[in-house]
């Protein structure tokens, strides 16, 4: 297991950076087209695609999923994804036609700084087409891909990645790009909030402090221009999994960010967690097998959350940015 997503079999991973912009974009994609769902919590989402997840949808599988910067404009990786798979031939067939289904959701990183004299033309289209290129089962966290620009309430965000296994075989993984609008630590730090759940010193291994901060009346907030905020995920699943299935494990899974950041799901973010199962291994017991396979998916974006953050470094143009390496570890 690389503690990555994808362990979970029939998933590659792709990052197109941007870091004298501070943006970048992120394409999961599976191998086979794979069920899909999404859960929407965040108060200010952008996405491309999500109606077609319905479970009363007719299309019910789909080829990639992608996470950008960029706000608005980052909706375009997906146009670059969808032109670069249907060069190699994939997508939904519509007679002789194929229509890739790349569905994607977006995080904003336009204030962090950076050169964003486009001139007309955002490079997301771009990006999406190299974030698929660069596709493969190994890849970088941190200040990579969708995670390049993101920061929080306190540090510095970016990409993040994890992965467990139930006890019945199942393999779960996540990958999150980090741009909340409130912290992942419990006050100035250094301690995750997600350090209950921590492996092998993924993340610092600091554990959890011994009095945690009463932060009910004034929690940590981005604070002025920069409040705009987003978490974005994938979780996926080498179970076989329905559309109804899938839908109910990205909304398990959405506690995952209620364990690793604070306030989530706030009016200031877009926060979007996508689904995915690749369908190699049925399930068992269908409704105490989806109940573990939800419940460890919270626990493993929880930790790719915290690794998003461990990981992240500052960009070219930030050298004031507070990063948790900086701070608080080598």
């Amino acid at each position: 297991m690389r503690n990555l997503i994808t362990d979970v079999p029939g998933l590659l991973v792709g990052n197109a950076t941007e870091p004298h912009i501070g943006t970048g974009v992120t394409v999961i994609l599976a191998e086979e087209p794979a069920v899909a769902a999404v859960d929407v919590r965040g108060g200010g989402p952008g996405t491309r695609e999500t109606d077609l997840l319905d479970p009363a949808a007719t299309v019910e599988r789909v080829d990639a999923i992608t996470l950008s910067g960029g706000s608005a404009f980052g909706l375009d990786a997906a146009s670059g994804v969808m032109a670069g798979l249907a060069a190699r031939g994939r997508g939904f067939a519509v007679g002789a036609a194929r229509v890739p289904i790349v569905p994607g959701a977006i995080l904003f990183d336009l204030l962090n700084g950076g050169d964003k004299g486009w001139e007309g033309h955002p490079p997301y289209l771009q990006l999406g087409r190299d974030a698929l290129e660069a596709a493969d089962v190994d890849f970088h966290l941190g200040s990579v891909g969708a995670g390049t620009g993101c920061t929080t309430a306190t540090v510095k965000g970016g990409l993040g990645s994890a992965s467990a296994m139930t006890s019945t075989g199942h393999v779960v993984g996540a990958i999150v790009a980090v741009n909340a609008a409130g912290s992942p630590l419990f006050g100035d730090g250094p301690h995750f909030r997600a350090g209950h759940y921590e492996r092998d010193g993924e993340f610092g291994g600091r554990g959890v402090p011994a009095r945690v901060p009463d932060e009910a009346g004034d929690p940590r907030l981005k604070g002025g221009i920069s409040r705009f905020a987003t978490t974005i995920a994938v979780v996926a699943t080498d179970a076989v999994l329905s559309p109804v299935q899938a839908r109910r494990l990205a909304i398990m899974a959405q506690n995952g960010l209620a364990l690793s950041l604070f306030p989530v799901h706030t009016p200031l973010d877009g926060d979007v967690v996508f689904a995915m199962a690749t369908g190699r291994k049925p399930l068992e017991a269908p409704l105490p097998d989806l109940a573990r396979l939800g419940a460890l998916a919270s626990i493993v974006l929880a930790r790719a959350v915290a690794r998003a953050v461990y990981e992240a470094r500052r960009l070219p143009f930030a050298d004031s940015q507070k990063t948790w390496r900086d701070h608080f570890g080598a």
